[in-house]
């Protein structure tokens, strides 16, 4: 098994906050994002690979994060997906498919995204995800209001737990459920990534990826507990670094 963890994005929303350093290292609470990311997976038995995806501007930053690491428990490997601006970024799923395709995965792959703070833990999401295979399965989190929702992939499931709609920032939600770019791959189904992105052509966001995939296969969701935040803008970092111990 390997942890995918997306950090390519250029954080523009955080400028001029973040402009010269990457989100996924701005602290909290006198430690790097990325690091309580990272911290999910270290108990993991089956892992045996960290990698983390950025582009070009930032590739040293996290190779210098990566040495900082190099007691954790599995290598973690850094991977530069050549890109040099926001307007030439490959997008979540382009990201995605270029690292299982270059690194030729073929292990059940965790994706999880570098700006997503949450305190629980991920064993009971792993072993869940492991019983449902070879389906994908998706993390999730009650957001609590419909109107904090709309700017998310909002989901709902079924009596067991299967992805019956799922929405990327529907107007009017029917659910506060909402994915928190938590992803469980199994092996088998990694090919699929290929195929959604010849067949619709949309690279950007990982939650298109279940929109589509959803209606083709089951699809299941896990709800976590606790705190959860999205560091998207200035504001929910400054919140979560106010109010998240991890």
């Amino acid at each position: 098994m390997k942890v995918l963890i997306l950090a390519a994005g250029y954080g523009t929303r955080l400028y001029p906050l973040i402009k010269d350093t990457p989100k996924a290292l701005l602290p909290v609470n006198g430690r790097p994002l990325v690091d309580y990311i990272l911290d999910k997976f270290a108990d993991l038995p089956e892992l045996s690979e960290v990698l983390l995806v950025t582009n070009d501007k930032f590739e040293k930053h996290f190779e210098n994060w990566a040495q900082a690491h190099r007691d954790f428990p599995v290598p973690i490997r850094i991977i530069n997906d050549g890109t040099n601006s926001p307007e030439g970024r490959l997008g979540s799923m382009g990201d995605i498919n270029y690292v299982i395709t270059r690194e030729k995965v073929s292990e059940d792959l965790i994706v999880a995204g570098s700006d997503n703070l949450f305190d629980a833990e991920v064993g009971e999401f792993v072993k869940f995800a492991k019983k449902n295979s070879p389906s994908t399965t998706i993390g999730l989190y009650d957001i609590g209001a419909k109107e904090n929702a709309k700017i998310y992939g909002v989901v709902s499931l079924d009596e067991q737990r299967k992805v019956s709609s799922f929405e990327e920032k529907p107007q009017n939600p029917k659910s506060s459920l909402i994915g928190m770019c938590l992803y469980f791959y199994p092996r088998s189904s990694l090919g699929q990534v290929a195929k959604f992105l010849a067949e619709t052509k949309r690279a950007d966001k990982a939650g298109d990826y279940i929109q589509w995939l959803y209606q083709k296969e089951p699809v299941y969701g896990f709800k976590f507990q606790g705190k959860w935040y999205d560091i998207g803008s200035v504001e929910s970092y400054q919140d979560a670094s106010q109010h998240f111990s991890g």
